[in-house]
């Protein structure tokens, strides 16, 4: 196995360099088997040291911490996009009576499936084209293959399995990836996908910290102003009123079937809810 900061051999189960006195990242040994390191070799000709020592360094597996650091900040991004399809959405497909706004099970489903439509092919076809969503490329992490098949194959399994790790809040990923040697959930274990760091340009990084502005400040523009036209599609089927959110004199209510959370604010704020 090969030292990442001085490239001298070293043994695979070592925990620091001894020529360097580098720590050795867990799992580096993996990373050279699946290709992402180039291995190790025997020696190296004078003339060529030089040339070698000029290398870029071998990658390192992502801290859980910067995964989740740039899961936030994709999952702000996408908030703003879901809330311009869900307040499309929801007046276009419910009606808006009074202080009530009534959802039906069309305005719902189509809801869900346009948020996970958008949330699926943002990570897909990101993560297949430039290695990285726009919280990764912030943070300085993205995706690496660790077997040859398509990147978009992988990609598409990859977020596919999101359905899974995502479980409890990505509990279930968070714990996978922790149990793992390179930091793999589900998602990147099926895809046979790693998450890396790397370093991208101070461009792409201006150029995503404005993309994120400007998607946010346009939700926060256009959402007020689709909400006020009430225009609903009335459709013969799933016109079933599921959801009733509104408020009257003195509380706001949510009500879904036969459950009712209260709302009220005479005497400070304070929830009931009734079956």
């Amino acid at each position: 196995m090969e030292c990442p900061h001085c490239h001298s051999q070293i043994s695979s189960s070592a925990t620091h360099c001894k020529r360097c006195g580098g720590a050795i990242p867990s799992g580096q040994y993996l990373l050279e088997e699946c290709g992402l390191a180039e291995p190790a070799r025997a020696a190296i000709p004078a003339a060529s040291a030089s040339t070698s020592a000029r290398k870029p360094a071998s990658y390192r597996f992502a801290r859980l911490g910067d995964r989740f650091l740039a899961f936030a900040l994709d999952t702000t991004l996408l908030f703003g996009l879901f809330a311009i399809l869900d307040a499309w959405t929801y007046m276009r497909l419910g009606t808006f009576d009074g202080n009530e706004l009534q959802l039906t099970t069309a305005a719902l489903v189509i809801a869900m499936t346009l948020n996970a439509s958008v949330l699926f092919f943002y990570g897909w076809l990101l993560e297949a084209a430039c290695g990285a969503t726009l919280g990764k490329a912030l943070v300085g992490i993205r995706i690496v293959r660790t077997a040859q098949q398509g990147s978009l194959r992988a990609s598409a399994v990859r977020n596919a399995l999101r359905i899974v790790d995502g479980l409890g809040f990505y509990l279930v990923g968070a714990v996978v990836a922790a149990c793992s040697n390179v930091r793999q959930r589900i998602g990147d274990i099926c895809a046979r996908t790693a998450v890396v760091e790397q370093s991208f340009g101070i461009g792409i990084r201006v150029a995503g910290v404005l993309l994120w502005i400007a998607t946010l400040a346009g939700a926060w523009w256009a959402v007020p102003r689709i909400c006020s036209v009430n225009d609903p599609i009335h459709t013969p089927y799933l016109s079933q009123v599921v959801v009733r959110i509104g408020r009257n004199e003195n509380s706001a209510y949510f009500k879904i079937a036969g459950f009712t959370i209260e709302l009220h604010g005479e005497n400070g704020a304070s929830v009931k809810s009734k079956i």
